[in-house]
C-alpha cells in the first residue's frame, strides 16, 4: 500500500493522529518552574503528566518543548548546519481508542497482509514525545500498555509480532488529563499515575494572559476585552 493510502485508512480506522516536526518556534509563556521540570524528566528519561484544566496550555506546552529542546541539542553539535528536531506524536484519546490504534496493526494488501506502525510505536521507535492528549478517554485496558514504557525497560510489546520495541534515545512518554473534569470512573489509575512526574497546570494570571492574547493579535489594545474573557472563566 502506498503512505497516502495507509494515511487514509488509518484516519477511517478513527485515530486522530498530529505527527509533525515543529519547523516555527510556538509561542509560550511560563507560568510556573513547568519548562525546568519537563527538561529534568527529559533529561533522566522520566515520563511526564500534565494535569490541569481544558485550555490552559497543555498541548501547546508540549509543543513548545518539543521545539525547544531540538534547538538545544542542535547548538550543542558542533555540525550547525544540520537540523535536529524532536518529532512529536499527539494522540486525541477517546472511548473507542483500542490497543491496536495506539500499537499497529495488520491491514491487507491482495491476497497477503502488511504490518503498519501505530503511532505509540512510530514515536518509539523515533525516538520522538509521544503525548496522550485526556488519556482517561481511553479504555483502561488499552492504556496498560504504555506500562512497560514508564519504567526502566522502557519497552513496548508488540504482541501481534512477537516483539519487543526498546525506545529509542530521546523517546518520551506524555500524558494529560483534566482531574476536574473527570468522573470518577474515569479517574486515572494509581498504578498509571505512580509512574509519571505530575507538572501541574493552571490557568494564567491576568497579567499572563493579556500578554498571550495581545501576542496574537499585535497592534491592538484588547486590554478591556482580556479583563472580560477573565471574568467570564472565574463564572
Amino acid at each position: 500500500l502506498s503512505i497516502r493510502r495507509q494515511r487514509q485508512m488509518c484516519i477511517r480506522d478513527s485515530y486522530i493522529i498530529e505527527e509533525y516536526f515543529a519547523t516555527q518556534k510556538p509561542y509560550y509563556v511560563s507560568v510556573a518552574d513547568e519548562i525546568e521540570l519537563f527538561e529534568a524528566a527529559y533529561k533522566q528519561k522520566l515520563p511526564v503528566l500534565f494535569k490541569g484544566p481544558t485550555g490552559c496550555g497543555k498541548t501547546r506546552f508540549v509543543e513548545y518543548m518539543a521545539y525547544k529542546i531540538g534547538q538545544e541539542m542542535q547548538s550543542s553539535k558542533k555540525d550547525n548546519n544540520t537540523q535536529i528536531n524532536i518529532p512529536l506524536v499527539t494522540i486525541a484519546c477517546h472511548e473507542d481508542l483500542t490497543a491496536s490504534d495506539l500499537v499497529g496493526r495488520y491491514l491487507l494488501e491482495g491476497d497477503s497482509t502488511v504490518w503498519l506502525d501505530g503511532p505509540l510505536t512510530r514515536a518509539v521507535k523515533a525516538g520522538g514525545i509521544c503525548y496522550l492528549d485526556e488519556v482517561v478517554e481511553a479504555r483502561k485496558d488499552t492504556t496498560v500498555i504504555i506500562h512497560p514504557l514508564t519504567d526502566h525497560r522502557r519497552i513496548l510489546p508488540v504482541e501481534k509480532k512477537g516483539e519487543l520495541l526498546e525506545a529509542a534515545e530521546g523517546f518520551l512518554l506524555v500524558l494529560s488529563y483534566n482531574p476536574g473534569y473527570q468522573s470518577a470512573l474515569k479517574d486515572l489509575k494509581h498504578s498509571t499515575r505512580q509512574r509519571f512526574v505530575a507538572i501541574e497546570f493552571d490557568y494564567p494570571s491576568v497579567e499572563k494572559e493579556t500578554e498571550i492574547i495581545n501576542n496574537k493579535k499585535k497592534g491592538i489594545n484588547i486590554n478591556d476585552i482580556t479583563q472580560e474573557i477573565i471574568q467570564l472563566k472565574d463564572i
